[in-house]
């Protein structure tokens, strides 16, 4: 029954794409995110159905009369350019075949990011791509959120099988990433059970990530949790509302959860804590002996050997560098690194001057208000991802498309008032009348 669900939902959606390519990036979203057909247990598992997405959806757009153009600015030609790099890094990869493998996966998980930049240029888009968004991920969060209520904290939350959220550390921060933007959603419902449904899923994927029993999701929380109180304009009240929620989870959770988040302090004593030691430490001595890195996938027991003092391959393990930064900088060395924070911190920059440029006018508020919840998601990226390999992850990368974007918009929309002022301006300047004495009036 699933698998017909799943792919009569698909095919619809496809039906749709022929007239509006864009509703095929929402498909393909959707896909991408939620893997729908991992879920099944029939046909369903394994159909291509994001490849047949793919093809439909540029198709149908090669012959629509859809905008095809990238917005000109700095962070799309930052993130064209970071791409090409990390081709160059491939062809000279420690790992040639399995660095290739990953580019080609790369180069899947950029293409609708590129095409989100080119069609989704109106508020209606935006939001249609921020549910589906909210919906695939949040599925297994708010799931979580309750399974984690229902044993008292005692297991841990996983994501979807075969996606990049599948382990628990990942749907931790995917969660963080995703509550900013239902909070900013939830200001657009009208109905209040809507609003309300919005709440208790706010609130169980809360729970879900302290479900996961994450570390890295566990200092993601302090440090958002810091930025949301700094930032806001009533500290006392959000200060009772944190110490009363702490209060409330040290009340329900586990022995487990506090011996896990513990073992943050004593790291010597986790294998697995060391183990991330000694792939960050590996990361930084083949990006000092390598100008280009050693390209992607080279977390092999061969490399370790060679870059990692000490290494014994038939005791020890060869660890991923479960870290946003360190996995860049061994991959793609230095200037790599560079790259990828320059562009995290111009679309960081972008979201600050958007908040500046748009607080207060009615008709781009949304926004403003947007880009704050947006830059509260990519706190949490860069917090809880310094502890995860989630470098190229869908979301962070579609935050930077719609950050640039809402830009795009903010930059072409004006105030009703001028456009209406313009206007008047416009007729006035047509009627041009030459009274008995020869005067222009």
């Amino acid at each position: 029954m699933r698998d017909i669900v799943v792919t009569l939902f698909v095919f619809a959606g496809l039906l749709y794409t022929i007239k509006k390519p864009y509703v095929g990036i929402l498909v393909w979203s959707w896909l991408g995110y939620m893997n729908p057909h991992r879920l099944c247990y029939g046909f369903a598992y394994s159909m291509p159905f994001s490849q047949i997405t793919a093809l439909l959806t540029m198709g149908a757009l090669l012959f629509s009369k859809e905008r095809k153009v990238l917005p000109k600015d700095i962070l799309v030609y930052l993130l064209l350019f970071f791409i090409l790099w990390m081709g160059l890094t491939t062809l000279f990869a420690f790992e040639a075949e399995a660095a290739k493998e990953q580019y080609i996966k790369i180069l899947k998980i950029q293409l609708p990011v590129f095409l989100t930049m080119m069609m989704f240029t109106s508020k209606e888009r935006i939001h249609q791509l921020l549910w589906v968004i909210v919906v695939s991920l949040g599925y297994f969060s708010t799931k979580g959120g309750i399974f984690t209520l229902m044993t008292g904290g005692a297991f841990r939350v996983y994501g979807p099988p075969g996606s990049f959220v599948e382990e628990n550390n990942a749907l931790a921060i995917a969660s963080l990433m995703v509550i900013p933007l239902l909070v900013y959603l939830r200001t657009t419902l009208t109905r209040k059970w809507a609003k309300q449904v919005a709440l208790f899923a706010i609130i169980s994927m809360s729970f879900s990530v302290i479900g996961s029993q994450s570390r890295g999701a566990f200092l993601a929380i302090l440090v958002v949790g810091t930025y949301f109180w700094l930032q806001s304009k009533h500290k006392l009240t959000t200060g009772v509302m944190i110490i009363v929620f702490i209060g409330l989870l040290s009340l329900m959770l586990p022995d487990s959860w506090y011996e896990r988040m513990n073992s943050i302090s004593t790291y010597d004593e986790d294998g697995s804590a060391m183990g991330r030691i000694h792939a960050w430490t590996l990361a930084y001595n083949v990006a000092n002996q390598n100008l280009l890195g050693g390209g992607l996938n080279l977390w092999t027991k061969i490399t370790y050997t060679n870059y990692l003092e000490g290494f014994d391959p038939l005791r020890q393990t060869a660890f991923v560098a479960h870290s946003i930064y360190l996995s860049i900088l061994g991959e793609h060395g230095w200037f790599g690194l560079f790259l990828y924070l320059l562009i995290y911190a111009i679309g960081w920059s972008y979201c600050k001057s958007l908040v500046k440029q748009c607080d207060g006018q009615a008709h781009i508020q949304w926004i403003a208000d947007l880009a704050r919840m947006m830059k509260v998601g990519l706190l949490a990226y860069f917090a809880g991802g310094a502890f995860l390999s989630l470098s190229y992850f869908d979301l962070p990368w579609h935050y930077l498309a719609i950050i640039v974007l809402l830009k795009e918009i903010a930059k072409n929309s004006e105030a009703p008032e001028i456009i209406e002022a313009n206007k008047i301006v416009e007729e006035s300047s047509t009627k041009i009348i030459i009274n008995e004495q020869g005067i222009v009036q």
